[in-house]
């Protein structure tokens, strides 16, 4: 929340850090000052049994003296630890408070400042402010109250005694302290300036590793790591040099602080054994000095390391606020109305948008839009398309003209009267870390204000859903996404119906889909799957049972023995060594030439190198090495698809033997290592596709793989379980910013988000530019024939086979409205749009 001042909201920005110290914090500041207050009474006393106890226990020699004052200085010294952890605790408290207020109130400023300022501030700066530029500060209240008070408190008690001990030597113990007070801040300038120069080079630094981090499909692609090591390497350079600069300064000052302070004791010496010598002080009263002075280091290096935080935390926040003190060119809501329900209509007078350097990204435009309207964008690279669809939007403020929405003009609209009746989707639109239905919600929700969750009173039900996930062409996707799903062992309920349509699929599908599916029987050998594959026939369950991991499985490479498979698969092995390598050892090391072979492209020089080791070889002959090496190859060979090599029938026949007995042997080692194929069983480790499938794919065809997804389709449609899987597949996690989605996805999604909030005026910036043809036809087809007249269309477009369909074509070109007109009418004149839709033929 902002504070108020006389009614008036103060930004963030704006506040003084000395606001926040009791920003919600009263309470817990008054409790720390009377603890506070307690722990420092508590302090002085064992300074006066130490008298004591010399004076009055042991030079009289009083036993029960020395018992009775030990006591109380025991009882001081543990009460004094319990309350300053007491303290310690509630300074914590108020710290981390503050500073996670501060960072919501920074971030929440930071989301409404005009886009404009993102152009030339880079995540990382927005990053590093947020998360480490605040941690100074609100270290900084935490200690705001607490460190001066109780240390100055001490100094003060501690001055007070031992004067009243003895007015001169009291007074020596503190002649110290006026001269640090004007040396250290001297130094503690520098201190201030490095620490900014600091800020500012670790604000670069965090910048330039989230562009390369961004970047660096880039800078792969151009192998362009030299030129951002050296990047780097500069900034971090710089970097050390002025931390370097910047922490001795800080030690300077803990040097000139630790001076002082053990100078003072050579005082106490000088003097008070003189004092002493001369029967003017007594013993007692000496070793309570000297302990006084030891004590008075630890407030007083308090003192200085509150100092340091003060300045550090009042560079750090007011270069930090100040560095986000932009206005605001919108406010969110208003105080006294609801968002406005706007009209349709648009209309556009003199308008022009200037950068701050001068720039004219808009010229005097004049446009009107009527309610329902499908307006089309058009013009090329840099016409200012965007900039008017973004303004329209209030993302940018034009400098001059009017726009307005029904009546009211568009820059005194709040950000809530925009977003109730305006939907927007970019060209690259944002995908957030997700699922696909929180995405899918995202407008919709904050539509309908932050009580509004997935699950709540806004829930929607799944048929609106569906109907967006068509209109935007997501359907198929989303359906994919629910059949690649592998689900948890806990939703029993869905496993059931799984395998139940595994047998229907079989039962209907099968003889149309044998020619492209293997389907697991245990009776037969699968030519489409791997050896290792025919002979577990199952998932493995633990990792030691992974294809990768068997040449180091003992159990594995016994049960080989055990099986007589062995012997057969190290001749296989050889063979394919030998015929792979005399055939591509004189070919380019293609993948397309390996297709045959089990061999990889990178492991060829090792089996050209086995193969020649082991010519004129028999079996028993081979190493441990060599043999390993054979028999990874023969367990990858697959022959329905690797033709270099045939697999004997014999052989066929002992891994259908071993596969029985392996199944036996594997349940005497580990019961659940491996997870069955069997026609009545749910495979947890497989995806719900591969359940239902219950088989290998042998083609790799996409019409053929298609035609096994519609049948696919045709199954959960019949069986009823079509929206139980869009429903697994809505909750697919995106991923980071959507990288688990084709570009084409986001934006259909994005599409999709805005179909569902259902506003009086959509804007489309390039919208379709990563779909393929057929899907900007489906989408066009779309916004043609449900949403026109129900919604205000402004498109920027860079197809122009898809505009035929709008009702009003704008032409820009350097910021500038030159032709307006239907498609017919454009294209009759024979002007801007007639050329531009020439050359996109």
């Amino acid at each position: 929340m902002e504070i108020k001042t006389r009614g008036k909201q103060i930004p963030v920005v704006n506040r003084t850090l000395s606001s926040w110290v009791l920003d919600g914090n009263v309470k817990l500041q008054i409790l720390l000052v009377i603890i506070i207050l307690i722990t420092v009474a508590i302090r002085v006393v064992p300074l006066e049994l130490q008298q004591r106890i010399i004076n009055e226990a042991i030079n009289l020699r009083k036993p029960e003296l020395l018992v009775k004052y030990c006591g109380i200085y025991l009882l001081a010294v543990v009460s004094a630890s319990l309350l300053k952890w007491m303290i310690n605790i509630i300074q914590t408290r108020i710290s981390e408070k503050v500073t996670a207020e501060m960072r919501k109130q920074l971030y929440y400023h930071i989301l409404k400042i005009p886009l404009d300022f993102f152009r030339n501030t880079p995540p990382g700066t927005v990053v590093n402010s947020i998360i480490n530029e605040l941690t100074v500060p609100g270290n900084f209240i935490g200690m705001a109250i607490a460190v001066p008070l109780i240390n100055i408190v001490t100094l003060l008690a501690f001055a007070g005694y031992l004067i009243i001990l003895n007015p001169m030597l009291g007074i020596v113990s503190f002649s110290l302290y006026p001269i640090m007070l004007y040396v250290i801040p001297l130094i503690q300038k520098r201190v201030n300036r490095d620490n900014r120069k600091r800020m500012n080079s670790s604000r670069i630094l965090s910048s330039k590793i989230v562009e390369s981090v961004a970047g660096i499909h880039e800078v792969q692609a151009n192998g362009a790591f030299d030129i951002e090591k050296n990047k780097f390497d500069g900034i971090v350079d710089h970097l050390m040099k002025i931390r370097v600069k910047w922490n001795t300064n800080k030690y300077a000052i803990k040097v000139t602080s630790n001076f002082f302070v053990n100078l003072g004791p050579f005082l106490i010496f000088i003097i008070g054994g003189y004092l002493s010598i001369k029967g003017q002080l007594g013993l007692g009263a000496l070793v309570a000095f000297l302990s006084a002075q030891e004590k008075l280091y630890d407030p007083w290096k308090e003192l200085i390391e509150f100092y340091q935080v003060y300045q550090d935390g009042s560079v750090n926040y007011k270069k930090t606020m100040s560095y986000f003190d932009v206005q605001i060119n919108n406010v969110l809501t208003s105080d006294d109305r609801k968002p406005y329900e706007l009209e349709g209509s648009i209309n556009i007078n003199r308008m022009n948008l200037e950068t701050a350097e001068g720039v004219k990204l808009l010229d005097d435009i004049n446009l009107d839009i009527g309610p329902g309207e499908q307006v089309a964008l058009v013009g090329f690279s840099g016409s200012g398309k965007s900039s008017l669809a973004l303004s329209i939007a209030q993302l940018y403020k034009y400098t001059s003209g009017h726009a307005t929405i029904g009546t009211k003009e568009i820059s005194e609209l709040t950000k809530a009267d925009i977003t109730q009746n305006m939907g927007l989707v970019s060209q690259s639109p944002f995908i957030f870390e997700g699922t696909i239905k929180e995405n899918l919600m995202y407008s919709y929700m904050a539509l309908h204000g932050e009580t509004c969750t997935l699950e709540g009173d806004c829930a929607l039900e799944l048929d609106n859903l569906v109907q967006v996930l068509q209109q935007s062409g997501l359907f198929v996707d989303v359906l994919r996404f629910g059949l690649n799903t592998v689900i948890s062992e806990n939703e029993k309920e869905v496993i059931p119906v799984i395998i139940k349509m595994r047998q229907a699929f079989q039962k209907q599908y099968g003889e149309a889909i044998a020619e492209w599916v293997e389907f697991f029987d245990e009776n037969q050998f699968l030519s489409y799957a791997d050896i290792t594959e025919n002979i577990i026939f199952g998932a493995p369950a633990i990792d030691e049972f992974k294809n990768e991991n068997l040449m180091e499985n003992q159990f594995f490479l016994n049960f080989l023995d055990d099986a007589d498979l062995k012997r057969p698969l190290l001749t296989l092995g050889k063979e394919i060594a030998y015929q792979t390598v005399d055939i591509l050892k004189n070919v380019a090391p293609d993948k397309l030439f390996f297709e045959q072979s089990p061999i990889k492209t990178e492991e060829f020089d090792k089996y050209e190198e086995v193969v020649r080791t082991i010519k004129n070889q028999n079996l028993h002959q081979l190493e441990k090495k060599q043999t390993l090496a054979l028999l990874e190859l023969a367990l990858r060979f697959s022959p329905g698809k690797h033709r270099i090599a045939l697999i004997p029938d014999f052989m066929v026949n002992l891994i259908l033997e071993g596969r029985f007995m392996f199944k036996e042997k594997i349940r005497q080692y580990h019961d659940h290592a491996v997870a069955f194929f069997k026609n009545d069983q749910y495979i947890h480790s497989q995806t719900i596709f591969n359940n239902i499938l219950f088989g290998i794919v042998k083609t790799a065809n996409p019409a053929d793989q298609e035609k096994i997804n519609q049948y696919l389709i045709a199954l959960l449609i019949s069986e009823g379980f079509l929206e139980e899987m869009i429903e697994i597949g809505m909750n697919f996690n995106v991923g980071t910013k959507g990288n688990k989605l084709s570009g084409g996805q986001r934006q259909k999604l994005a599409i999709a988000r805005t179909f569902l909030k259902s506003p009086r005026i959509m804007i489309l910036d390039e919208a379709t530019s990563a779909l393929d043809n057929n899907s900007q036809k489906r989408i066009q087809n779309v916004l043609s024939r449900q949403w026109k007249g129900k919604s205000t269309l402004i498109a920027v477009v860079h197809r122009l086979d898809i505009v035929k369909d709008y009702d009003k074509i704008v032409f820009l070109k350097a910021g500038k409205i030159v032709e307006m007109g239907t498609y017919d009418e454009l294209m009759a004149k024979k002007g801007y749009f007639y050329e531009l839709a020439y050359e996109h033929k």
